[in-house]
């Protein structure tokens, strides 16, 4: 048994097998929030093909695949950078933006406070109200925004609680933290997984403000988070070029751009993730409906945020009930504003997803 402070993350496989004595390779992570189909068949068939690239540099200015990206979301290429994943954009804006005071919308995330602190700079939560299931109210945080702040960051959807703010709401956010002079930072890492994506991404509005970054990756979406590969939308050229400029060169070597390339154009794979997590979701929900010792978030990612009713219950039962069966859980009591009656899992496959709700039934129904 492990100590209950102790809290794992969808990384963490190696420390679940040695306390548990369980080989990882067994283990189905509900807790890493990846695309349980894997990576892109297209990308599976082709890039061995460009093992050879590999004896020369990557492309300087990665040009090639930023219009393949530009395309994938309808941008100009000239409005994209590319990073070693979404970590390294996200701790470039911020030494860039050098913020003294960031506002954070949370609970959410911790790599964004971290960046922030490691840039001299320091972070208060906005804290989402949970009895509207933690979405947001627009009026309320916008009497947040002032020109103290110089940072806002938005993760959408947001982790752990799986909701989302509109583009419409997004707009108005942007509007008061223009008159505030605020950069807008906005994590959609999620977004694709989302039935309403063109309701919910904000990379259109980067045409037309010059206060937002909008991040993402491959990571989770496309299964591949060992290829460090990530890219921000913004409008903001002088920006861009200031971060480009404190890059390091050929931070994304030659394979892994290749291999957006390829992932980015897999139509088939992309609908069917999308139709999976889509049906998969409602089919989850729809289950936990008639689970009494629970109450859930209504999800707009591939995750959902779960509270235990059960006096005598915690999220660290949860998490031992499932380990024991091989899943693996995420206790969300070290999320800000959260404490040891919530737990997240993400949507896999329909029979490991079964398993699992088996499971939370056992404790929770």
């Amino acid at each position: 048994m492990t100590q209950k402070s102790e809290h794992f993350h969808g990384s963490d496989l190696e420390k679940i097998e040695e306390i548990y004595h369980i080989p990882r390779e067994e283990i189905t992570s509900f807790s890493a929030n990846v695309n349980p189909i894997g990576i892109s068949p297209k990308l599976r068939t082709t890039l061995a093909r460009h093992i050879d690239d590999i004896t020369g540099y990557p492309e300087r200015e990665y040009t090639s695949l930023r219009k393949c990206i530009a395309s994938y979301v309808d941008t100009d290429f000239k409005n994209i950078i590319v990073g070693n994943g979404s970590t390294e954009l996200i701790s470039l804006f911020i030494q860039i933006l050098k913020p003294h005071k960031a506002l954070i919308l949370g609970p959410t995330y911790s790599e964004y406070e971290r960046e922030v602190t490691l840039a001299g700079g320091t972070s208060r939560y906005y804290r989402l109200d949970e009895s509207h299931g933690f979405s947001i109210h627009v009026d309320a945080l916008s009497r947040q925004l002032n020109e103290t702040i110089d940072l806002l960051i938005i993760c959408n959807p947001n982790n752990p609680t799986s909701t989302a703010i509109s583009r419409s709401d997004m707009r108005q956010i942007l509007d008061t933290c223009k008159e505030n002079g605020i950069y807008v930072l906005v994590d959609e890492t999620y977004v694709e997984f989302a039935g309403n994506l063109q309701d919910i991404t904000a990379i259109p509005l980067a045409q037309y403000y010059n206060n937002i970054i909008v991040l993402r990756g491959i990571s989770k979406f496309f299964a591949a988070p060992g290829l460090r590969l990530g890219y921000a939308v913004c409008g903001n050229r002088d920006l861009i070029k200031e971060v480009v400029g404190h890059q390091d060169p050929w931070t994304i070597n030659t394979l892994a751009a290749i291999a957006g390339e390829i992932m980015f154009t897999d139509e088939e794979y992309i609908a069917h993730t999308r139709q999976l997590i889509s049906s998969e979701r409602e089919r989850i929900c729809r289950t936990l409906d008639n689970f009494s010792g629970l109450t859930y978030y209504p999800p707009k990612a591939n995750f959902i945020l779960l509270k235990i009713l059960k006096d005598d219950v915690t999220a660290m039962d949860v998490f031992e009930a499932a380990i024991q069966k091989k899943l693996m859980i995420r206790d969300c009591s070290d999320f800000p504003f959260l404490n040891n009656k919530y737990f997240r899992f993400c949507i896999m496959m329909p029979d490991k997803n079964d398993e699992l709700l088996a499971v939370i039934q056992k404790l929770l129904g």
